[in-house]
């Protein structure tokens, strides 16, 4: 009886984040298939565990098989007392002063930084390479950058968001002049008062994998404060970046307009 409840409340979680449009805060919305998958298949378990008790004679009565169904039952309410129990949160600066923030593949530091981490979260740059063999990957990223590259102004949207930020990244030198026109959350650059970056927090898969992306912007006299949401307009140009160590692609502002967060404030790469 317990196990049907659990898994009933498995259902009704899914349920939940599907009607509550919350489940694009944890995965992928191009997997939520799964996640719709599940929930069938969440259901119909839920039925032929309620037909087993009720057709059930007599519980087992060993210390045994009571431990093992006590313990295989506190593993089942784990992520249903996470789910009900925790907030939903959305990333923002804070996040990003927390974790800090690292240039991939700068001199091997994200790769020390992710062992240490046990994560796989990417910074600046989305980097989808581990899905594709090391030929594809260029090979669909040079058909990418080429696309937005034929574009007299580059509108970045929700959407393109993820591939736009990768093309530029292993194109940036291809990049520089082309305008731009971007929607991003403030973080302003602790190690310089003139610099800030403009980020989107990504999601490849899910929430596991992860990011903050996005480009370091100059140009503009205004300052609005971390976390302020807006609307950027500029060209691409290369500044080395003295604490990364980097020739970062930075958007030259020509304009720079405080916006409304957007509904979803997330962006997720399409494969």
């Amino acid at each position: 009886m317990i196990r049907f409840f659990i898994l009933t409340g498995y259902f009704e979680m899914t349920l939940y984040l599907y009607v509550s449009g919350k489940l694009d805060q944890y995965i992928n919305l191009h997997y939520s298939y799964l996640a719709y998958l599940s929930m069938v298949l969440t259901f119909v378990l839920a039925l032929i565990q309620l037909y087993i008790w009720v057709k059930q004679l007599e519980p087992h009565s060993h210390l045994s098989t009571k431990i093992a169904k006590c313990s295989s039952i506190a593993l089942l309410l784990i992520p249903l007392l996470v789910a009900w129990g925790f907030p939903t949160v959305h990333l923002d600066s804070t996040t990003v002063a927390a974790k800090g923030y690292h240039f991939p593949l700068a001199a091997g530091a994200d790769t020390e930084i992710q062992e240490q981490e046990g994560t796989t979260v990417q910074y600046l740059k989305p980097d989808t390479s581990a899905y594709f063999t090391k030929s594809s990957y260029q090979d669909q990223m040079r058909q990418v950058a080429d696309r937005y590259l034929k574009q007299e102004i580059i509108h970045v949207t929700s959407e393109n968001y993820m591939e736009i930020m990768e093309a530029i990244y292993d194109f940036p030198n291809e990049f520089v002049g082309k305008e731009i026109e971007m929607v991003g959350f403030v973080y302003n650059d602790p190690d310089n008062a003139h610099q800030q970056f403009l980020f989107r927090f990504g999601i490849i898969h899910c929430i596991a994998d992860s990011g903050v992306y996005g480009l370091l912007s100059t140009g503009q006299s205004a300052k609005f404060p971390d976390n302020t949401w807006v609307s950027a307009k500029g060209s691409i140009q290369l500044t080395y970046h003295t604490s990364l160590q980097q020739a970062l692609p930075t958007l030259e502002l020509r304009e720079y307009t405080k916006i409304e967060q957007p509904k979803n404030p997330y962006v997720y790469r399409v494969f």
